[in-house]
């Protein structure tokens, strides 16, 4: 496709915009591929690639088809407008299903004419023909003509299926489209139900030819041809010229020639054929999309989400257990050393858990799974409402399509959500692996106090042994004697001080589960972000490159 789009890129350099918008449709249909409807997408793709092809050939010709039924005549006006009897009619007429070419200056149309898949044989230059009469060179008199490449196309009613393949294939390239009806057929339903209402976006492109008029009776032809025009405004064609020829005769021929003069000396009939066909499918397309205005994913919806997946994944339990075990620790800590070894008795909540294994296993985090609850039925609907609320959200005023394809990109991954989750809290730090720096000092302060008592005792039971408790050699403060003081004090002040340390292990608890609470949730948020938001904002991204390269492809 980027060899294709070279010529699309050269005419935006020469200051066009057909070139950008077939590239802008393009990018519409990439964003789209998986997402809309692959029969219009298909559709689009090979508008872009045909008229990416013809933007790279001949911009100096212009390929004109004459197409109609058995017996209208179109042979006969092709050999008309040619001056030479390139093409059998009547019984003469061949079965091939090629399409018979002339060219009017060859220069840079063979390129052209491969694209078209006219076999070399079924080519003629116009130029480089000799008077079948004279057999000497004619001389060129049908200048105006340059740059035409004339086709006969097979009958689009034969019974043979490769014709009107033919016809099908032909009628999508060519820049312009001659039809030529037959007086007495020129109603029939195969050619308006299959040619010509479908083309009701390619009137720019199209003329009608009304051949064998001098068949009909003089005082009848006016009549027929508004029957014609009445036909071809209810095909949507009310800017289609409407011409009465008589190829036998030359009746109305130099009137069909100039008509296609005109149309090769402006050269737009191979632009508005591009810009025609882009409005066509670019319509459709759009029809597909939707012309709804993109959407961001609302901070509150993403907010309630992870509220939701948090719960499912036990933060709360995770952030209860580091407060449980932030008390349990520092209070081991702090404590009166006498008893606080009972503590010790004590699971750790976070062990519990399986999220503090230690330095030894810190490893197995990432790999095991924690020994969080799982998520309740409860939790786990309240998660998938949340998820589909958001893409529900996001979706409004879009199609279908893209609604599905939102609701599926949000949901992608959702199995994946539980397992990532519990790894992601079991890698968290939370923080609770070592005990606060004042709660070291206040166990070494404690320790400090059980050996001044210890002190104190023992030295009291000593002098109370040798009888020399309270003796004016001993020591005393405050009319007490010292190693009681010590023994008083030590015990007294341990534990007034492990009273008060509960208040500063309330405060740490509470902050540390704080902490957590703010990391656990950056953690989902970090999950969440990777399995649900990227999905969906992806979504709405392409949803965004199809409006934009469509908008931009519908401009002109």
């Amino acid at each position: 496709m980027t060899s294709l789009l070279e010529g699309a890129r050269r005419l935006v350099a020469r200051g066009s915009d057909l070139g950008a918008r077939v590239e802008a449709l393009q990018s519409a249909v990439e964003a789209a591929r998986g997402r809309l409807d692959d029969e219009v997408v298909d559709q689009a793709n090979e508008i872009v690639e045909r008229a990416a092809s013809r933007l790279r050939l001949s911009a100096d010709h212009t390929v004109v088809a004459i197409a109609g039924a058995t017996g209208s005549g179109k042979s006969s006006t092709f050999n008309s407008l040619t001056g030479l009897e390139l093409s059998a009619v009547g019984v003469r007429r061949p079965t091939t299903s090629w399409a018979t070419a002339c060219v009017w200056g060859s220069e840079g149309a063979q390129e052209l004419l491969e694209w078209l898949g006219i076999p070399p044989r079924h080519q003629t230059t116009r130029d480089s023909m000799l008077d079948a009469a004279s057999l000497v060179a004619r001389p060129r008199t049908d200048h105006d003509m340059d740059g035409v490449v004339l086709l006969d196309l097979p009958d689009h009613d034969s019974t043979e299926v490769a014709h009107h393949l033919e016809v099908d294939r032909i009628v999508k390239l060519a820049d312009l489209l001659v039809w030529v009806l037959d007086p007495q057929k020129y109603a029939d339903a195969a050619i308006h139900d299959r040619y010509l209402a479908p083309l009701a976006s390619h009137a720019d492109i199209t003329v009608v030819v009304l051949n064998h008029i001098d068949t009909v009776p003089a005082d009848r032809r006016t009549s027929m041809l508004e029957d014609v025009r009445r036909l071809l405004d209810q095909d949507g064609l009310r800017q289609v010229p409407v011409i009465a020829t008589s190829a036998r005769y030359g009746e109305g021929m130099a009137e069909l020639r100039a008509e296609i003069v005109r149309r090769v000396a402006d050269k737009k009939s191979a632009r508005q054929r591009i810009e025609a066909d882009l409005r066509a499918v670019a319509a459709r397309f759009n029809e597909e999309c939707g012309t709804g205005k993109p959407r961001s994913l609302a901070s509150g919806r993403v907010q309630a989400m992870e509220e939701a997946l948090a719960d499912s994944a036990g933060v709360p339990t995770v952030v209860a257990a580091v407060e449980r075990s932030t008390r349990l620790r520092a209070g081991q800590a702090t404590g009166w050393p006498v008893i606080s070894w009972m503590a010790r008795l004590k699971p750790d909540p976070l062990k519990r858990l399986h999220l503090d294994l230690g330095p030894a296993g810190r490893h197995l985090v990432g790999r095991a799974r924690t020994s969080i609850p799982e998520a309740t039925p409860v939790q786990r609907a309240k998660v998938d409402s949340e998820v589909r609320a958001l893409a529900d959200d996001v979706s409004a005023g879009m199609t279908r399509p893209w609604a599905d394809a939102v609701r599926r990109a949000s949901t992608s991954r959702l199995d994946e959500i539980g397992d990532r989750l519990d790894r992601q809290i079991g890698a968290t730090d939370l923080g609770v692996a070592r005990i606060p720096v004042w709660a070291g000092a206040v166990r070494v302060l404690q320790w400090l106090l059980i050996l001044a008592a210890l002190l104190g005792g023992g030295w009291t039971l000593a002098l109370a042994v040798s009888g020399s408790l309270g003796d004016d050699s001993v020591p005393e403060y405050w009319g007490i004697d010292l190693p009681v003081l010590l023994l008083v004090g030590g015990v007294v002040v341990g534990i007034l001080l492990a009273l008060l340390c509960r208040i500063l292990v309330d405060v740490t608890a509470r902050n540390r589960a704080a902490t957590a609470d703010r990391k656990l949730r950056a953690a989902v948020h970090d999950v969440s972000a990777e399995l649900v938001v990227k999905p969906v904002e992806q979504e709405l991204e392409a949803f965004r490159t199809v409006r934009t390269g469509l908008d931009k492809a519908l401009a002109g």
